[in-house]
């Protein structure tokens, strides 16, 4: 049997295509065709109900259980049918109405009744709220949840190591030294933040017709409380009105939220850019996996590439993220049709940093600290403790105290012996003298023990 995945066009469609399947669930054709129907019999269903149209006050019951079963989604025959009828009328949105019409039909409505379905609407009166219904779905159930598990995990790092001493690299030399579990729960407060950022984005709808007015409602019927209505469609799907727009929705929510994904795969490349080079460090080893090979030509190795695959998943996402936060709100005038492409990519954007998050969590599963490697680094730094020994100074009172440990400690190889007799030189009361003689590069690590544990 040919698989079909080794002739996709898109790797997330193809190598992914396993990582990302619950992704596609969410952002395929057939999910957004599934939603659309959604909305069009959430209308429907919405003035069959409001008595306000004598057409629809004796609305067969087969009928609005066909309404109820359209909801709860579409099989694939009526997949099929849909893009039938698409082929035919060349305008995706029409041929969802066409087969709801059908369907309704089917099930015993009358010609008048059936004039109601997709009544008073535009085509992106229906777009709008099937893509927010997406973008709700894929928060919650996927990206939320994939950041929270980054989070967790580095977390969980950052308390079981929190007293682990570690040398700093600032500008990618030795300095001051800090704790393995600091710096992990440095990154697991970033991501909650970011979490948060994503979480608080509303997902607008717009529900007015073709330029935003209610002009054919109120042609059409008006004694009835249109906005009331289009709250009570937004609303019941679970989703926040957005009355003051064009034809279209602008996007501004949308814009939000890519910046908002953006920004927490930012962090997450800072975190894989840190544990590849602590890898490389060897202050991370990682965990072989029997039969998995590295190199094609060096066997020992056993490379990085989970938080390698992340990076740049995270990078290709943020392209395109950026790219929609910045072309989605501009429209011309009323309505411009650039956007409908444009949007049709969101899963693609979401599916790699979706791919990000998961690799990255599996590179934090397969990596353990090395502390005689990590303590082995900081015992060949003493220098550090320069910055101790000038502040003391400085405490009390001696001159010139930065400048003293300048001209001892920079470009030297200063060990343990040297570093305590210039101590001892420098006129320091006995108490200081003696705690800055016992200091070790181990013991300065201020409160980062307190800070992971608090994280």
């Amino acid at each position: 049997m040919t698989d079909t995945r080794l002739h996709a066009l898109s790797p997330l469609d193809g190598r992914y295509a396993g990582q990302c399947a619950d992704l596609a669930g969410v952002f395929s054709e057939a999910a957004l065709i599934a939603r659309r129907l959604r909305v069009e019999a959430a209308w429907f269903g919405l003035l069959a109900g409001s008595g306000r149209f004598p057409a629809l006050a004796r609305l067969p019951a087969a009928v609005t259980a066909r309404l109820e079963a359209v909801t709860s989604g579409v099989d694939e025959a009526g997949l099929a049918r849909v893009k039938a009828i698409e082929r035919e009328t060349n305008h995706d949105v029409k041929a969802v109405e066409y087969y709801l019409r059908g369907e309704l039909a089917a099930a015993g409505a009358t010609p008048a009744q059936l004039e109601f379905v997709h009544f008073a609407c535009t085509s992106e009166d229906i777009n709008n709220l099937a893509y927010a219904l997406m973008l709700a779905e894929a928060r919650e159930r996927m990206l939320l949840p994939a950041i929270g598990a980054v989070a967790a995990a580095l977390a969980a790092l950052a308390a079981r190591h929190a007293a682990l001493p570690m040398l700093s690299r600032t500008h990618g030399q030795a300095a001051s030294p800090t704790t393995l579990g600091k710096e992990a729960a440095n990154f697991a407060v970033r991501l909650r933040r970011a979490a948060a950022g994503l979480q608080r984005v509303e997902i607008l709808g717009k529900f007015n017709g073709a330029v935003g007015n209610f002009n054919a409602h109120v042609a059409a019927f008006p004694d009835v409380d249109w906005r009331a209505q289009s709250r009570s469609l937004v609303t019941g799907l679970g989703l926040v009105p957005n009355e003051h727009t064009t034809q279209i929705e602008p996007h501004d929510w949308v814009a939000e939220y890519c910046d908002a994904l953006a920004r927490a795969n930012t962090v997450l490349i800072d975190i894989c850019r840190d544990a590849w080079g602590y890898v490389s460090l060897g202050y991370f080893a990682q965990k072989a996996v029997a039969g998995e090979v590295g190199s094609s030509t060096m066997p020992h190795k056993v490379n990085p590439i989970a938080f390698e695959n992340a990076e740049g998943n995270a990078g290709l996402s943020n392209a395109l993220l950026r790219h929609f936060a910045e072309k989605l709100p501009v429209s011309r005038w009323q309505r411009d049709l650039t956007d409908s492409t444009v949007m049709r990519n969101l899963g693609v954007a979401f599916g790699h940093s979706l791919l990000a998050w998961r690799s990255a969590l599996a590179g934090l599963g397969r990596i353990e600290p090395d502390p005689a490697r990590i303590a082995a680094d900081l015992d060949a730094h003493w220098a550090v403790l320069a910055e101790a020994i000038q502040t003391a100074l400085r405490a009390h009172g001696i001159e010139g105290a930065y400048e003293k440990l300048k001209e001892f400690t920079r470009g030297r190889d200063v060990g343990a012996p040297e570093l305590r007799a210039f101590v001892a030189t420098l006129g320091l009361p006995e108490e200081a003298r003696r705690r800055l003689e016992a200091l070790t590069p181990a013991a300065y690590t201020g409160l980062a023990e307190a800070l992971a544990r608090d994280a």
